[in-house]
Order: C-alpha cells, then sequence, then structure tokens
C-alpha cells in the first residue's frame, strides 16, 4: 500500500499546477497580492519626475499628521486613550483630577467615537493601581469643546461635582486660554461683554451658529448708540481679552470668560473684535460652511496652501486652571502647550511672555 500510495501535492505545487492548466487553456492567470504588489511598485519607478507627487511641505505634513492622530485617538481601544490620558496627568489629589486633554476628542459621548467619559472608568483602575475592589472614580465637571485642548477638570466624588459647580456659579473657577488670532485686536486689552444667541444661517447649506445679541445699536444720526431691549433667548457672555504678543497679521491673545456660553470666546473673537482665532472654520465666515479664509502673507508664514487649510486644527488651549480646592487651598495648573501650537508660535513668530507672567 505504501508504494502503491500518491504523493500529496503540497499547496505552493498545486498552484503551480493551476496556473499550468490555465497556460495551456489560453486563460490569463491572476495575478497574486504580491506580484500585483510588486508591479505597482514597478511602474511606480517608470513614472517621469513631471509625474510625481508633489514635494510635501512640512506644515502640511505636520497639520495631517495632527489630524490622523486626532482620529486615531476617538476611533482606538478605550484602553490605549486611558493610557494617553494617564501619562497626561496634570494634577491630583483626594478629590481632584486634572488632565491635559488631546486636541479633537469629545469630553462627552459624540456620535460612537471614543469619548473621554466613556474611559474615565479604565483610566480610574489605572490611577488605583488596576485593584479589583476598587472604589475609585472620575467624573468630568466642567467640559471642553471638542476641538480645545487643555487643562480638564475630573472630580473623584458626586459631591466634589456638586462644589466644583457651585464654585462656577460664584465665578470662582477662573480658566484662562491662550488662542493665536487671524488679526490683531485693537485696543490691545479690553472686556467684551455682548450676550450670544444661536441663530439659524438660511441659504444653500442651512445650519445654525452662535451670533451676536448686542444690547445697543448706532443711532440714525450715527453718532451715538442707543439701547435695544434684550433677546429673552440670548445669553450674557463677558470675555476679558489681552494680547501677549503679535507678528505677521497674526496675535497670542490671552482670554479669561467670566461666562460659559457655548463657543463664547470663538464668537466675541470673530465677531466682536473681527480677529477669529486660528483654524476656526465655523466663524470666520457667517453665512456658508466653508474652510477658514487666510491672508495671503500668514498662508507664507505657515507654509500652507489655501487648499489644505481645511486640515490645520483650531489654536484654542485652556491654558491655566484655578479654583479653590475643598481644603480651602487654591490650586493652579498650567497646562503646557501642545506641539502643533508652538510650532504655529514660531512660525509667526510670535514669542511667549517670561515666565513670571
Amino acid at each position: 500500500r505504501k508504494h502503491l500510495q500518491k504523493p500529496r501535492l503540497r499547496a505552493v505545487d498545486l498552484a503551480q499546477k493551476v496556473q499550468q492548466e490555465k497556460l495551456k487553456s489560453g486563460e490569463k492567470p491572476r495575478l497574486r497580492a504580491v506580484d500585483l504588489a510588486q508591479k505597482v511598485q514597478q511602474e511606480k519607478g517608470k513614472r517621469p519626475a513631471a509625474e510625481a507627487d508633489p514635494p510635501v511641505s512640512g506644515q502640511q505634513r505636520r497639520v495631517t499628521e495632527l489630524k490622523r492622530f486626532s482620529l486615531q485617538l476617538q476611533n482606538v481601544h478605550p484602553n490605549v486613550l486611558a493610557k494617553h490620558l494617564h501619562k497626561s496627568v496634570l494634577y491630583q489629589d483626594k478629590d481632584l483630577v486634572i488632565i491635559n486633554k488631546p486636541y479633537g476628542v469629545p469630553v462627552r459621548e459624540d456620535s460612537g467615537v471614543t469619548s473621554i467619559s466613556s474611559v474615565l472608568p479604565v483610566l480610574s483602575k489605572m490611577m488605583d493601581g488596576m485593584k479589583i475592589n476598587s472604589d475609585f472614580q472620575l467624573l468630568p465637571c466642567l467640559g471642553l469643546e471638542k476641538e480645545t485642548s487643555g487643562a480638564l477638570l475630573l472630580a473623584r466624588r458626586e459631591e466634589v461635582v456638586e462644589h466644583i459647580l457651585n464654585l462656577n456659579r460664584n465665578n470662582q473657577v477662573q480658566i484662562k486660554y491662550w488662542v493665536i488670532t487671524v488679526g490683531v485686536p485693537v485696543p490691545s486689552e479690553g472686556v467684551i461683554d455682548i450676550p450670544v444667541i444661536e441663530r439659524e444661517v438660511t441659504g444653500s447649506q442651512p445650519h445654525y451658529k452662535m451670533a451676536l445679541s448686542p444690547l445697543f445699536r448706532m443711532n440714525d444720526a450715527g453718532d451715538g448708540v442707543t439701547k435695544v431691549r434684550a433677546n429673552r433667548q440670548a445669553h450674557s457672555a463677558v470675555t476679558k481679552y489681552r494680547v501677549i504678543d503679535s507678528s505677521n497679521g497674526c496675535s497670542l491673545v490671552e482670554l479669561q470668560p467670566y461666562t460659559r456660553v457655548k463657543h463664547q470666546t470663538r464668537v466675541h473673537m470673530a465677531y466682536a473684535l473681527t480677529c477669529p482665532i486660528l483654524g476656526d472654520h465655523k466663524y470666520s465666515h457667517w453665512s456658508k460652511l466653508a474652510p477658514q479664509k487666510l491672508p495671503e502673507r500668514v498662508l507664507g508664514k505657515l507654509g500652507l496652501q489655501q487648499s489644505k487649510i481645511r486640515y490645520l486644527p483650531l489654536h484654542l488651549l485652556a491654558r491655566q486652571l484655578t479654583l479653590q480646592g475643598t481644603n480651602q487651598a487654591e490650586i493652579q495648573v498650567s497646562c503646557p502647550l501642545p506641539k502643533y501650537f508652538i510650532q504655529t508660535l514660531n512660525r509667526l513668530q510670535l514669542t511667549l511672555p517670561d515666565k513670571k507672567d
């Protein structure tokens, strides 16, 4: 039996036999994945220099990397995002934890993407040494917008959340933001006290935006102002601002909102001071949804083409957080600048303030 049994064909021999049969029958053999990959590589090598992909500037590459990084954080396994946040803890005590929130990640659930809230149970276990029976928990107190990076406050107990909300209602939680603006605010410091309201923008792309709802308007003679009736749906919004430095038609500005209204700082900068935040594609135009339009001078300094501006991130950072802890001691935390923020400052030749500031 042994000497009559036919040897088994190996997979590679069988594939070769099939190919030979197809050749005999006149049928073209199918390319294997490895052959196809080699063919594509050979074709690329044959392409003349004129047809080759244009060189990508360093800034374009960084912006694309940032976009990819942001999307990766939203779609990765929760454990990966939790590990990233664990490395970015800025402050912790028995009641509070302050983390450095990355750009582009929502604080709360947002259409199925990974959010900060969704990974807090994993992060709390990591911070408690992965104990099985742990009563350690983390709860978001005051959120940040998805496109805002910087200091994010978390509480360890429900009663601490209530304590923080009470402080916030009494204006005892101070958040200072750093923004890079397109344009130079005049005067260089002041307080914007203009209510904000949500309005519908009609047209080919109907959408909603926050807008100014001023309490005063120019009189008919044009030499003074007249008080108008406040809109019941408008929210009181007050923002203190200070220009830190300006160069090449842009500015580094410190903002301190005294109220917490949706998109308050973005609306006040874009519509009250006509100096929109760099990368604010929503509020750089009123009547349409389109990427921010930048002056040629700014594009040149950033090393960008207008067609690539849609990848430019919002340059809005929660730089400093100050509040009173449950033990009455003041807590003040400063957040490091993200890499993309520093690179933009350098390209626009904007100077950081001294450490004492």
